[in-house]
């Protein structure tokens, strides 16, 4: 028999594509339109309604970057199309191939009441079914005018303010139509066989049998009159579509899904919008098919719509009432996890858990971040003190080095704890329900002959309108089905109870689950970072001296302020917020945000403060660090203790020598430090010839994804900034101030040995006008390590210094919080910083036989897209290089270079709410407890990476405690805490967290 094969497949493509898809709407008239453009901002729906409209007609140009416009279109269903489906075509002028980037509408009825979302692969209103002729439609539609951000170039379209005013859209069809539902399945019926087709392998009979029940249907097909021969051409298919699948099958969770970026290519206040047309899409979907189920993640994204869309959000709550319409996630939004602080990282799924448990009576199981750029190793334990137990992401498959062994597996953090984990093998968030799509994610599962199932987020997200028809109909043909992966859809944690519970000794990976990608994201947006970092040490200063003055004076404690403050901050960690890689707006505005937070946050510590030590003089400072800083204990305020001054004279050969007699320190000519001396260990720091605080100019072009990506050939071409215009003494503050001038840039550096300071501090001022460039401030170390240790949430990573494996290579830019330490046995260093995430670091042996061990900070980038200006402008940066530190100094002195320092004083002395007699075991918070209790709430962490047990002794009367999960509910089981005396013993495992919450006496409730 000849093979044809190739000739049906190619008949298959035009006759589907030219003849059969246009068939689906056989019968049109024109829709009448007018319309109002807001002048500026989004208007009430309400205003929106009623503004006066002027004609307009389809192929028009309308809508201005970041523009609103309210349509009203209206018509009248003929009288010959009674009883037949009739629906509206909207096209607002929209790209299929630009599903989420580009405008949308959501349709509302005539009494305000929300239709659903406009999107360019769902277009269609209904009407009616069955129609009845004469019946008068109206409907209005709010148009958002959101430009295309171009991949990936400089733009002006990212903010508004540059974006000009240029229509962005041309309106497309207008029409009424009639709908033809067997013209409809029949597409969908040669969508899924086809794509099934082109999956197999040539030689099973199964692809055969396809291929002519596919000849058979077209051969059927009038091609003048589709409409009438659909039906016998749909049978034909019949047999083929009702073959089942195999027994051994790979299953498909199918999880209805729209992932809505908190911004990016828009600001935040078009991701309101975009949820409320993305959910009254989802929840009318909802209504025509009961076998659907949708998931939304971001708590943040629900209150969006329950504060400014209330009309959707109660159409959302019905349905999640109904277990249809389901809340995933835990989390406050899909926040990045490489960079937040223990404390806000924890905050995530606290702020995120208690909105789902409050608004819906549902507490998440599983946390859901398919899109964060890698994932940080203390994760696990937060994820698991929060009461969950599983997680779901898919971006590791975006690696571009190695592959990832695993689709589900154990994921083990640094203390221990281990969460069931699942990869996707469909490789994608926006499944659409291609034969593509389900059969590679079959292929690919890794897990083949241990498990066989696997989930797949389905439906166009950011705005693209989330699952479609076509996509619960695909699904449905492939439910059981020969040759196909089993899809059906299902809720999030139906899926992981199934796969655990299959599934009982999968594999385990240990440690940060590293992105090979996106590596730049640790430095792009310097300001955000700065924003978040500064704000996240605010909050903790401002929850301990709130709860101080609480429980010592009886002051009020602000619950209100404090719990909109932290949710600002958490959702401006949003995994493209924080990151970096917004479009210019989003920047800008998360800028002036976390201005306005530390405004008030200064106010409302500031106002403890003095309710604590009234007159706002005396000798009395505060420490909020989590240990004693000189002779003030932490937590409290007493008088500090002067210790000898420092001194700076002049080097011989030019240069100072820095002094406090607990360093020695010089800085040549050319304003670099080429000698850190340790005289207590009698340690050089620095390596023979070398010079620290040696800032480097890269060139910076990534291969794509601008301001996410660096890749490793940047470090072919390196500029060493040795020219200088100024190097002088301060001499009352002992100090050393260097200028310099680089391409359109400057930099201004302070270099100060403290008194009573085991590190040198470095301040850095930089006056950034570079394009495409990469500034990094290097620090060669003379020891030999083999690995280091990078702060993370609650506890420390290690790295290793070489690159042995492929898998060490890739980690050419990785992340830390506070910290990096560098130790041989008995002697270390520390770098720590008050901002900078990214760094990197490198070996080399010298003529000596001795390893130089270089670390260096990343300080700004300037990519161009999405924000041509990344970084331009004046920023502030702090570091401090502490010899001899071991690795309980560095989280000390990365503590002390973050929070605020030591305020002159007030007149009375502050007893600390609590002490604890191991240093080993830090303070992350006290608080008061969030409902109001008035109890007061202590969570310690170990963060030395070693067993350790403390007694924590609380400074005020105490009536009862107890262990606490992250939402401060009690946690069964056995406790790693015990009464001892007026105290509370703990024994904590290497980087445990624990949570203690504490009633006493005078507590003072608030409702």
């Amino acid at each position: 028999m000849h093979d044809d094969r190739r000739l049906i497949e190619n008949r298959l493509g035009r006759v589907l594509g030219e003849r059969i898809t246009p068939a689906i709407y056989p019968e049109s008239v024109p829709l009448k339109a007018s319309i109002w453009n807001a002048p500026d901002e989004p208007v009430p729906v309400a205003e929106g309604l009623t503004a006066p409209r002027t004609p307009i007609e389809s192929g028009a140009r309308w809508g201005p970057p970041w523009g609103t416009s309210w349509l009203t279109v209206e018509g009248t269903v003929p009288a010959a199309w009674a009883g037949k489906t009739v629906e509206a075509i909207i096209d607002l002028g929209f790209d299929q191939n630009m599903t989420g980037f580009q405008c949308e509408g959501l349709v509302y009825r005539p009494d305000g009441s929300p239709v659903k979302g406009l999107h360019p692969r769902s277009a269609w209103v209904r009407i009616a079914a069955p129609a009845v002729g004469g019946e008068h439609v109206l409907f209005h539609v709010e148009a958002a005018s959101n430009p295309i951000i171009p991949f990936f170039g400089p733009t002006a379209l990212g903010d508004k303010s540059t974006a000009g005013t240029a229509p962005q859209y041309r309106l497309g069809r207008l029409d009424l139509v009639v709908f033809d539902e067997e013209v409809w399945q029949l597409v969908l019926d040669l969508e899924v066989l086809g794509e099934l087709m082109h999956e197999m392998p040539e030689d099973p009979a199964r692809r055969y049998d396809i291929v002519r029940a596919i000849e058979r249907a077209l051969d059927a097909i009038e091609l003048d009159n589709v409409n009438a021969t659909a039906a016998a051409a749909r049978a034909c298919l019949a047999d083929a579509l009702a073959k089942p699948a195999i027994p051994s099958a790979h299953r498909i969770s199918a999880v209805g899904h729209a992932h809505i970026d908190s911004a990016w290519l828009w600001p935040l206040r078009e991701t309101v919008r975009k949820v409320a047309r993305t959910t009254a899409n989802m929840t009318a979907l909802l209504d025509d098919d009961p076998a659907f189920v949708y998931t939304m993640s971001q708590a943040a994204q629900y209150d969006f719509i329950k504060r400014h869309r209330p009309e959707v959000y109660e159409r959302v709550k019905k349905a999640v009432s109904q277990g249809r319409f389901v809340p995933a996630g835990g989390m406050w939004v899909e926040s990045d996890t490489n960079m937040p602080g223990s404390e806000a990282m924890a905050r995530q799924f606290v702020h995120g858990k208690r909105f789902f448990l409050a608004e819906f009576g549902i507490e998440n199981e599983e946390a859901w971040l398919p899109d964060t750029f890698g994932f940080a190793a203390g994760l696990p334990q937060i994820i698991k003190a929060a009461g969950s137990k599983w997680l779901l992401t898919q971006k590791i498959s975006w690696s571009q080095i190695n592959q990832f062994p695993h689709h589900t597996f154990l994921w083990e953090g640094i203390d221990g704890t281990r969460i069931f984990t699942h990869f996707p093998p469909v490789d994608t968030y926006n499944c659409s329900m291609h034969g593509r799509e389900i059969a590679h994610a079959a292929r690919n599962f890794k897990e083949k002959g241990r498990a066989s199932m696997s989930l797949a987020p389905t439906g166009w997200g950011d705005g693209g309108g989330g699952t479609t028809r076509e996509m619960i109909a695909k699904a449905a043909r492939m439910n059981n089905l020969e040759g196909s992966p089993k899809v059906a859809w299902d809720k999030p944690a139906d899926f992981f109870a199934r796969a655990e519970a299959e599934y009982r000794n999968p594999a385990v990976w240990v440690g940060e689950l590293y992105l090979e990608l996106h590596r730049a994201t640790l430095t792009s947006q310097a300001k955000t970072k700065q924003g978040n970092r500064r704000s996240e040490h605010l909050l903790r200063e401002a929850e301990l001296w709130c709860a101080t003055a609480t429980v010592r004076k009886n002051a009020e404690y602000p619950y209100a302020e404090l719990d909109r403050i932290w949710k600002t901050v958490l959702l401006n960690q949003f995994h493209d917020i924080l990151p970096g890689s917004s479009i210019a707006w989003v920047h800008r505005e998360a800028e002036k945000t976390y201005a306005v937070v530390a405004e008030e946050l200064t106010a409302i510590i500031e106002r403890a403060q003095w309710v604590l030590g009234g007159e706002r003089s005396g000798p009395n400072v505060f420490n909020p660090a989590p240990h004693a800083w000189g002779s003030v204990p932490a937590g409290a305020a007493a008088p500090m203790t002067a210790p000898p001054p420092s001194s700076v004279v002049a080097r011989a050969g030019g240069g100072f020598v820095l002094d406090n007699g607990l360093l020695r320190v010089e800085v040549d000519a050319r304003g670099l430090v080429v000698s850190v001396f340790d005289p207590a260990h009698r340690r050089e720091t620095l390596p023979p010839g070398s010079a620290a605080n040696l800032l480097q100019l890269h060139p910076d072009f990534p291969n794509s994804w601008d301001a996410w990506d660096v890749d490793l050939f940047y470090r072919n071409r390196v500029t060493d900034l040795v020219d200088v215009d100024f190097v002088v003494a301060e001499t009352d503050s002992a100090a050393v101030r260097v200028g310099r001038s680089f391409g359109s840039s400057k930099v201004e550096q302070t270099l100060a040995l403290r008194p009573g300071a085991r590190g040198l501090d470095i301040e850095t001022s930089v006056d950034w006008h570079e394009t495409e460039k990469f500034l990094k401030l290097a620090f060669p170390l003379d020891i030999h390590a083999d690995r280091y240790a990078s702060e993370t949430q609650f506890g420390h990573l290690f790295r290793p210094t070489h690159t042995n494996t492929s898998w060490e290579w890739a980690k050419f830019e990785a992340c830390n919080h506070r910290f990096v330490h560098f130790a041989e046995p008995g002697w270390g260093v520390a770098l720590v910083n008050d901002s900078t995430y990214g760094h990197d670091v490198t070996r080399t042996v010298r003529a000596d036989g001795a390893t130089t061990t270089t670390v260096r900070a990343s300080l700004l980038r300037a990519p161009r897209f999405p924000d041509p200006e990344t970084d331009h402008g004046t920023h502030h940066f702090r570091h401090a290089l502490v010899p001899g530190a071991s690795i309980g100094d560095a989280v000390c002195a990365g503590y002390q270079v973050n929070l605020t320092p030591l305020r002159p004083g007030v007149a009375e002395a502050v007893e600390p709410l609590f002490t604890v007699d191991n240093d080993a075991v830090v303070t992350s918070a006290v608080k008061l407890a969030d409902d109001g209790s008035g109890d007061v709430v202590l969570r310690v962490y170990e963060s030395h990476g070693g067993r350790a047990s403390a007694l924590i002794t609380p400074g005020f009367t105490v009536e009862g405690w107890q262990v606490c999960d992250l939402l401060e509910r009690p946690v069964p089981g056995d406790s790693p805490a015990e009464a001892q005396g007026a105290g509370v013993h703990v024994r904590l495992r290497p980087f445990q967290l624990v949570t203690l919450r504490f009633a006493h006496g005078s507590s003072r409730r608030h409702d």
